[in-house]
């Protein structure tokens, strides 16, 4: 197959780094870990996205896993369509919000209030802040390899040790602003058992994905997230899941249902906005008193609970409510790790593929996937080598080694075949 002619998508580009800050509205977008120049897409539809040189291309991106049900679905369509005809804003409430929120909670049973904001690092950010009003703590405790968003408390890398106080991981952030966030390792009991004893007293809250999705897909080890439940409730902190991701996608009821969990607080974006700028974040009662107008800890946002977001979100939920597709969702995800693992192997390529549900991820590397330490031994130069040879021909995979692929309903068996035939070539190209 000839490799497609992009010479749009490189005009586009261009003309981006002139007015946007490298050409893209978020760091990935640009390509550079797989050294390739962007592709700016046109339309979507189903499994298939469009760039502007009209070459269609097998999606697993997804915009990062919203798009569930396919893109361009007709029912989330026309409700959008049907919102905006009543307006775009009001910056007032609206009855669907309520609806909204109430398909939130009956979905979540940890989930007694919800807040909607616009985006997951907004939900993140104003959920930590929630924790610190409410136990009148300022440490918080991540996990290495998680990302919750681009907040200044977020923003931190591991310092020396198992578990310390993190040192910024970007320019802007104020070292007291880090300080006060403590990082571990992801599925290490040892070292979280470590920092709760010495620093338990000082944790408003620990915020984990409870699948990982950032640093590609790694699953928590048996009894992991139940020792995060058990230490934090030991010591007074707030357990924090942040399901951007993983929420309403591995279950209706999110990794939350799927390990049989219930954090104190939830983080949730991405599919309950149906493809939308949306974010929420909600929990125990007690806890959610503390915000404004109801109690002391402020968080606004004129654009939260937008009628188009709201629209297509409630849609997007009835949707999966009325259709529960996740055991569907699940075998087409073991068909295309099964096949990306034959592939791999038959190329003689060393690849480990990590997979919960419809998300998951292929390490280029022949160790067990368990944290971000692990992951970081992935050859990235063979990834980007597999990124550039499935998008020759026609399959758009995430632009990073460390993202995870979509697996959506639009992605029929025969459009899963497909993608494997490609992967046998790609792999077979990569080895050598």
């Amino acid at each position: 197959m000839s490799k497609p002619k992009t010479s749009n998508s490189a005009e586009l580009f261009a003309r981006a780094q002139r007015v946007i800050p490298g050409g893209v509205n978020s760091p990935v977008r640009a390509f550079k870990a797989v050294g390739r120049t962007p592709l700016f897409i046109r339309e979507a539809a189903g499994s298939k996205i469009v760039d502007a040189d009209g070459n269609a291309y097998t999606d697993y991106v997804g915009s990062w896993g919203p798009m569930i049900l396919g893109h361009a679905h007709p029912a989330i369509i026309a409700s959008v369509f049907d919102a905006a005809r009543r307006g775009t804003s009001y910056g007032a409430p609206t009855e669907l919000e309520i609806e909204l929120a109430e398909e939130i909670c009956a979905a979540y049973p940890s989930i007694e209030l919800v807040r909607l904001v616009s985006s997951g690092t907004e939900a993140a950010m104003s959920a930590i802040r929630a924790a610190r009003g409410y136990t009148g703590r300022d440490g918080i405790l991540k996990f290495e390899g998680c990302y919750h968003g681009h907040s200044d408390s977020l923003l931190v890398k591991s310092g020396s040790g198992l578990a310390t106080f993190g040192t910024p991981d970007s320019a802007g952030v104020p070292a007291d602003f880090a300080r006060n966030t403590l990082v571990a390792p992801f599925n290490d009991e040892e070292a979280l058992n470590a920092v709760f004893a010495e620093k338990g007293g000082e944790i408003a809250c620990v915020i984990v994905e409870p699948v990982c999705g950032n640093m590609g897909c790694v699953p928590p080890r048996p009894g992991f997230l139940e020792v995060i439940q058990k230490l934090t409730k030991a010591h007074g902190a707030l357990l924090i899941y942040d399901e951007v991701i993983t929420g309403f996608r591995l279950a209706y009821g999110g990794a939350q249902q799927l390990y049989g969990a219930k954090p104190d607080l939830t983080c949730l974006g991405k599919i309950i906005g149906g493809g939308l700028p949306v974010g929420a974040f909600g929990g125990r009662a007690d806890v959610m008193a503390c915000i404004a107008p109801l109690g002391p800890v402020y968080q606004a946002g004129t654009l939260s609970g937008n009628p188009l977001a709201v629209a297509a979100g409630l849609t997007m939920l009835r949707l999966l409510k009325e259709s529960n597709p996740y055991a569907e969702l699940d075998r087409r995800g073991a068909i295309l790790e099964q096949g990306l693992t034959s592939a791999a192997s038959a190329a003689g390529v060393s690849a480990t593929i990590n997979r919960v549900g419809s998300m998951l991820t292929a390490f280029f590397t022949d160790a067990p996937v368990t944290d971000w330490a692990s992951a970081k031994t992935s050859d990235t130069k063979r990834y980007a080598g597999f990124f550039g040879a499935m998008l020759d021909q026609g399959i758009y995979l995430a632009p990073s080694q460390f993202e995870c692929a979509f697996v959506s309903l639009a992605h029929t068996d025969e459009v899963l075949e497909r993608t494997i035939e490609a992967a046998r070539s790609a792999m077979t190209a990569i080895a050598n």
